[in-house]
C-alpha cells in the first residue's frame, strides 16, 4: 500500500532551491538539539519539582485520521501479470496530483494482485470515501457490491459494460462507442455495406451486435460477418467466407492490432476485400506497428484522442523513467474528475456521486467524457487514418457534448 497527496510536493523545485531547503531543515534540527528543554514542574535555578504525568497516546491500527484531506482509494494491480499497467495507473495519478496542486485529496494505493476483496476491505476499514479502479472486470465484480454495502462509489477503469452500475462507473474505453462512431463516419463518405472480422469470445460478440447496432442506425446494410479463432488458418478461412458473401464497400476487423496486421494483408489478396474500406476499433490505437504496414494504408479507427496524451507521456518519462502504457490516463483523468468535484465535496462526508452524472461531463487527457444513467463512461472519439508510418485525424472528437 502506498499513499500519495499533493501537499507537500506541489511543486518540483530547482536542485539549488531544494538544496537550500533541505539545508535549511538539517540546521533547523541541529539548532534544536542545542536548545534546553525545561521540564514542567522545574524552575530555572531551583531544584526540580515533580514532572506532571503524561498519558501515553494510544496506538491505532490502519492509517491515522485525516480531517484535512478527502481520502480516495486506488486499486490497482501492484504485483501479477498485470503489475506494470498498475504502476502506470498509480504513477498517473501522482502527476495529476501535483499537476492540480491539489490540496484536499490524499490517494491510496491498494493492491488488487494480492486479492481485490482484501483489498477493498482495507480501503473501506481507513475511511475512503471513494475508489478509482479496480482494472479487471473480474475485480470490478468483487468490489462493486463490497463497496456498494459501504455506500462508497467505484470508478472502475475496465470498459466490461456487463459490470457498470449499483454505484460502479465505467471509464474504460467502450469497444461500442468506437465502432458506432467509425460507421458513422465511414456512413457519411457514402458507404453502405458493410462487413466484419469478429474473435471468437466476449469481446468478438460484443464487437459484432455493436456493429449491427451501429449500421442499422446509420442505415447501412451488413451483408456478412465471420467470426475466427486468432490463428492464420482461421482467418485466411474466414475472408475467404466474406468472399462468398455479397460485396462490401467496408470491412471491420473487430480485435486488436496484431490481428489487423494479419487479417489486412489477407483482405487485400481477397477478391471482394481488396479494394474495401478497412475499419478497425479502439485498440489500434495502442499499436503504432500497424502504421508500418502498407496493407492497412488508409484504414480507419476512432479512438480517444491522443494530443494531450503525448504531452502526459513526456512528463511521465521525465520523471519515472520509463514510458507508461497508453492506460495510465485513466487515472490521470479519475484524479481529474475527482479534484474537480472536490471543491465542493466537504471533507469527511460522503463522494457526492449524484455529481457523475453532470451532463456537461468532465475534460481530461483523453477529451471529454460523462457518465451516463447506466454508469459507462460516453467519451469524444476522433477518427484516425492509417498512413505510411504514422497516424493522423480525419475527423476530430468534438470539444464537448453541445456540440
Amino acid at each position: 500500500m502506498t499513499e500519495r497527496d499533493a501537499g507537500p510536493q506541489a511543486g518540483i523545485l530547482p536542485a539549488a532551491k531544494r538544496g537550500a531547503r533541505i539545508a535549511f531543515a538539517i540546521s533547523a534540527l541541529t539548532v534544536a538539539g542545542c536548545q534546553t528543554i525545561v521540564p514542567r514542574g522545574t524552575q530555572p535555578g531551583g531544584p526540580a519539582g515533580p514532572a506532571d504525568p503524561v498519558e501515553p497516546r494510544p496506538v491505532e491500527p490502519g492509517l491515522p485520521s485525516d480531517s484535512q484531506r478527502h481520502r480516495v482509494a486506488l486499486l490497482v494491480p501492484m504485483t501479477g501479470a498485470n503489475a506494470g499497467v498498475g504502476q502506470s495507473i498509480a504513477n498517473a495519478t501522482t502527476l495529476a496530483l501535483l499537476d492540480t496542486k491539489a490540496e484536499k485529496v490524499r490517494i491510496t494505493t491498494y493492491d488488487t494482485g494480492a486479492g481485490a476483496a482484501a483489498a477493498t476491505a482495507r480501503a473501506l476499514a481507513e475511511g475512503n470515501r471513494l475508489i478509482l479502479g479496480p482494472l479487471m472486470a473480474e475485480d470490478a465484480r468483487i468490489v462493486g457490491p463490497i463497496a456498494q454495502k459501504a455506500g462508497v462509489p467505484v470508478i472502475s477503469f475496465s470498459n466490461d459494460t456487463s459490470v457498470a452500475g449499483n454505484g460502479v462507473y465505467l471509464m474504460g474505453y467502450s469497444p461500442t462507442q468506437s465502432i458506432e462512431r467509425v460507421v458513422t463516419f465511414a456512413r457519411s463518405k457514402g458507404m453502405s455495406r458493410f462487413a466484419a472480422l469478429v474473435p471468437r469470445g466476449t469481446y468478438g460478440e460484443r464487437a459484432g451486435t455493436s456493429l449491427l447496432r451501429a449500421v442499422e442506425g446509420a442505415g447501412g446494410t451488413v451483408v456478412s460477418m465471420q467470426p475466427f479463432d486468432r490463428a492464420p488458418a482461421s482467418i485466411t478461412a474466414a475472408v475467404r467466407k466474406l468472399d462468398a458473401a455479397s460485396p462490401y464497400d467496408a470491412v471491420l476487423i473487430a480485435d486488436g492490432g496484431r490481428i489487423a496486421l494479419q487479417a489486412a494483408p489477407v483482405l487485400r489478396k481477397s477478391v471482394k476485400g481488396a479494394r474495401a474500406q478497412l475499419l478497425g476499433t479502439e485498440l489500434w490505437n495502442t499499436e503504432s506497428a500497424i502504421a508500418g504496414s502498407p496493407a492497412l494504408r488508409g484504414a480507419w479507427f476512432a479512438s480517444v484522442s491522443d494530443g494531450l496524451y503525448g504531452q502526459l507521456a513526456t512528463r511521465y518519462r521525465a520523471r519515472f523513467g520509463t514510458t507508461p502504457f497508453r492506460l495510465s490516463s485513466l487515472g490521470y483523468d479519475a484524479v481529474l474528475l475527482t479534484v474537480r468535484i472536490a471543491q465542493d465535496w466537504k471533507v469527511g462526508t460522503a463522494f457526492p456521486a449524484r455529481r457523475l452524472a453532470d451532463a456537461g461531463g468532465f475534460a481530461g487527457i483523453d477529451g471529454a467524457f460523462r457518465f451516463g444513467r447506466t454508469g459507462i463512461a460516453e467519451r469524444a472519439l476522433e477518427v484516425s487514418q492509417v498512413n505510411a508510418g504514422s497516424f493522423s485525424v480525419v475527423d476530430p472528437a468534438p470539444k464537448g457534448f453541445g456540440e
